[in-house]
């Protein structure tokens, strides 16, 4: 499977972004889809996550703002972004997990977009 990330970009602070993660080469509509994302110096962390049954999962940091979607017809991911601020300025990574799987944790997804970057500027 491979996954081609886009719609990161430079934004200010209350601003909306949209990051669509799309998907070939292989299942979609069985593989849970996340986001994650890493900030310089930091650790690469999870952000949100959509099953195959549109089970979602936000971490606390993105609840109320961040919202995840799935177009199987069109084998790509969505996330819409608002009310973002400076703190959300890291790449984000799109990845595909195991099918029938559901994780919040980065070692279960087999497939890695190649990371776009999203900057929040105060």
């Amino acid at each position: 499977v491979q996954l081609q990330a886009s719609g990161g970009g430079l934004v200010q602070a209350g601003g909306s972004l949209r990051l669509s993660c799309a998907a070939s080469g292989g299942p979609f509509s069985s593989r849970s889809m996340a986001w994650f994302r890493q900030a310089p110096g930091k650790e690469r962390d999870v952000v949100v996550v959509i099953s195959w049954s549109t089970t979602t999962y936000y971490a606390d940091s993105v609840k109320g703002r961040f919202t995840i979607s799935r177009d199987n017809a069109k084998n790509t991911a969505y996330l819409q972004m608002n009310s973002l601020k400076p703190e959300d300025t890291a790449v984000y990574y799109c990845a595909a997990g195991r099918r029938w799987d559901f994780s919040t944790r980065s070692s279960e997804y087999e497939y890695w977009g190649q990371g776009t970057q999203v900057t929040v500027s105060s």
